[in-house]
């Protein structure tokens, strides 16, 4: 009866088997002997996931679908929830990793002989690893609180058999953390590798807001094989379960102590007499309630006593505190942090007793939130009698390397030009200036009256547009992008009456199989999570502006995987038809693909080339693909761009129009008609992005122009 307390939804029971939604409504319609919902909703019914399975299973349905798939649904539909199933996956995973012999012990026989003997070997992995501390974030689950969750476990003992224990519940975890996007706040991998990468090697750290373990995760990889148990790593989270999850998450990552406490680190920090060598951390912004009026008089505030509003600052301070001297800490900080009023006496002493080595600004959708050039500050505890005898703080801005069109931000750039501009400066105190990237400032430069630490307030501009050369050389990419505008012009064209061609419609040849259709349903966010793969996602603003992919998705994270386009197996004739927004996995482009944006109520349709084949569809974008023996795909997308065909085939809302792709028209032709018509549209195609081209080298020219005159780079004559 355990089994069938893990609940499945009808969308869990489509990836399950690989189809879409609307075919599992069909099989609750015309099977009889479909299992009935157990709970949930009229409207949103769940159902015992082993009475599914076993039903799946009998028509043939399951054979294909990968182990990971079918753990997961265990986890997201487990009777305790998510946590507490991952919670005791990961106790499971720990004891398969570090005694896989006493698991296959205690494992054989029922899941209640399961549940009975496995506290105690739990025990005997986790006390070692975690050790006896009065706040631990892990605790050995009771026989009790196993007893739910034993065929969860045996699934997931047998996916770390597929993919080792730490891949296993890497997998699980990520899971969980793609589904729920809101309830965490996520450092990306690129900068919490940075991070670790300015903390320097270290044998203690300290992630006192551990969140979900990514920091303390990166220093763990940074040391690679040579992390030994000599190495510790201490978290701490006000979140129980985020305090949990890390501490199961290190333990299969490192052979390093851990230790991670359950509790509000400034009101109740659990490591009051730790004198770590490095503390990185990603505090919570702006929080009014961190504790300003029961904290007045804590021995921590030695560089001044923050505003209710200056939360970081108590942050900052607290991170010193817990450093032994000389001991490096870097913190994710927002950007009014270095320039606040409120909190420039703090600012102030920090840099006057030589504790705040560097600011440095991020750029743009570094981590949430993403619309913010976030900063890191880089601190050092100062030695007792040590005084520099010329202080400098180290400033940089990597807002150069902002995310573009071609995708997400450029983690390797970012890395390569801050750490070629803090391990010079931490060596000697100062660095060559690098204009409008970094720069190392006299601290008497900064103690002014608002002690604004901005980078970009002090940094030396670079070279207007580039510099001159570089306004040459676009000077010249223009002339010749004109000269070809000029060359592909269209000719005139000759007069004759509408043609009187016989029509058919999108929908006519989805049916009839010349083409498929699909519309796109991920919504594009910024990439960077904890160690998924991502893949472009082409948005309809990029269809719209004629750019690459610029959005980023999670993608290949253990969903079942198709390869791109093709038709999951029992999805039947769903591809043909109008897929539902909802679908899970991304709709993948290839060459020849027509991509049509279906908001807006404009005459737009785009044929992808190879260098966006690849991408996911994104959301608001209807996806053609033509059969190559039935169809040009050129023709099919000059012929979608007449205004008269959109304005046949558009519905107006009150406050957008809205294309029905099944509506368009085309003419019925022989391929070879097609072919010289899909030459012509490809011409005007090519013309229209020169066009493009042309227009963002006379802006960027302008604009460089602008600059140089403005800053005396570039002479009026």
């Amino acid at each position: 009866m355990q089994e069938n307390g893990t609940e499945v939804t009808a969308a869990g029971i489509a990836r399950l088997a690989g189809v879409g939604r609307a075919a599992v409504s069909n099989w609750r319609r015309r099977h009889a002997d479909f299992p009935r919902p157990v709970g949930g909703s009229e409207t949103s019914p769940s159902f015992a996931l082993a009475e599914v399975e076993d039903w799946l299973r009998a028509q043939g349905k399951l054979a294909e679908v990968p182990l990971r798939e079918r753990v997961w649904q265990r986890i997201a539909g487990h009777p305790r929830g998510p946590v507490t199933a991952l919670v005791h996956v990961g106790c499971a995973l720990l004891l398969v990793h570090d005694r896989p012999t006493v698991w296959l012990e205690v494992s054989a026989g029922s899941d209640g002989r399961l549940a009975e003997l496995l506290p105690t070997p739990l025990d005997q992995v986790l006390d070692p690893r975690f050790g006896v501390l009065r706040r631990r974030a892990v605790d050995t689950p009771t026989a009790a609180q196993l007893l739910p969750s034993a065929p969860l476990l045996r699934a997931a003992a047998d996916l770390a058999a597929e993919l080792g224990a730490r891949k296993a519940y890497e997998f699980l975890l990520g899971r969980h953390l793609d589904a729920n996007p809101r309830q965490y706040t996520l450092t990306p991998a690129g900068l919490a590798a940075l991070m670790a990468d300015l903390a320097g090697p270290a044998a203690a750290v300290l992630d006192p807001a551990c969140g979900t373990g990514a920091l303390l995760r990166a220093v763990a990889a940074a040391q690679g094989e040579s992390a030994t148990e000599d190495q510790r790593l201490y978290g701490q989270d006000s979140a129980p379960e985020l305090a949990a999850l890390t501490a199961l998450r290190l333990a299969l990552h490192t052979r390093a102590t851990v230790r991670t406490a359950a509790a509000d680190t400034l009101r109740e920090d659990a490591y009051g007499s730790l004198r770590a060598d490095a503390v990185l951390c990603h505090p919570p912004f702006n929080e009014r309630n961190w504790g300003h009026d029961e904290l007045a008089y804590d021995p921590r505030w030695e560089y001044g006593f923050p505003a209710r509003t200056e939360s970081e600052l108590a942050w900052v301070q607290h991170a010193l505190a817990r450093l032994k001297e000389g001991g490096i800490a870097v913190l994710l900080m927002p950007p009014a942090a270095a320039s606040r009023r409120s909190g420039r006496r703090v600012r102030a002493d920090l840099l006057r007793r030589g504790a705040l080595r560097a600011v440095i600004a991020l750029p743009p959708g570094a981590a949430p939130p993403h619309n913010l050039p976030l900063h890191l500050w880089v601190l050092r505890r100062p030695a007792v009698t040590a005084q520099p005898a010329q202080p400098e703080v180290l400033l940089a801005d990597t807002g150069v390397f902002a995310a573009d069109s071609r995708g997400g931000l450029d983690w390797q750039a970012v890395r390569t030009a801050v750490l070629d501009a803090w391990h010079p400066f931490d060596r000697t105190g100062t660095a060559p200036e690098q204009p409008g990237l970094s720069r190392s400032v006299p601290v008497i430069d900064l103690l002014d009256d608002d002690v604004d630490l901005a980078p970009a307030r002090h940094l030396p501009p670079p070279e207007a547009g580039g510099g001159a050369e570089h306004l040459a050389d676009v000077r010249d990419r223009l002339g010749e992008t004109l000269r070809l505008t000029a060359r592909l012009t269209p000719p005139p064209a000759g007069a004759r009456g509408p043609a009187r061609w016989p029509l058919t419609t999108i929908g006519e040849l989805a049916r009839g199989g010349a083409l498929r259709l699909r519309t796109g349903g991920n919504e594009p966010r910024a990439g960077g999570g904890d160690g998924h793969a991502r893949v472009p996602v082409l948005t309809d603003h990029d269809v719209l502006a004629g750019t690459g992919p610029s959005g980023t998705a999670a993608h290949g994270s253990g969903t079942a995987a198709h390869g791109p386009g093709t038709v999951p197996s029992g999805a039947g004739s769903a591809f043909y038809g109008t897929p539902s927004a909802s679908d899970e996995e991304p709709v993948l482009t290839e060459p020849g693909d027509v991509v049509v944006p279906v908001l807006g109520g404009g005459s737009i349709a785009r044929v992808v080339d190879e260098a966006t084949a690849g991408a996911a569809l994104g959301r608001n974008l209807a996806l053609l693909r033509p059969d190559p023996a039935a169809l040009d795909p050129w023709f099919l997308a000059g012929f979608l761009r007449g205004t008269a065909n959109n304005r046949r085939a558009s519905s107006y809302a009150s406050t957008a129009t809205r294309l029905d792709v099944r509506r368009l028209q085309l003419p019925r032709l022989p391929l070879e008609q097609q072919r010289t018509y899909g030459e012509r549209f490809r011409a005007l195609a090519e013309f229209e992005e020169a066009l493009r081209l042309a227009g963002r080298l006379g802006e960027q020219l302008v604009r460089g122009m602008y600059d140089g005159l403005a800053d005396g780079t570039v002479e009026p004559d």
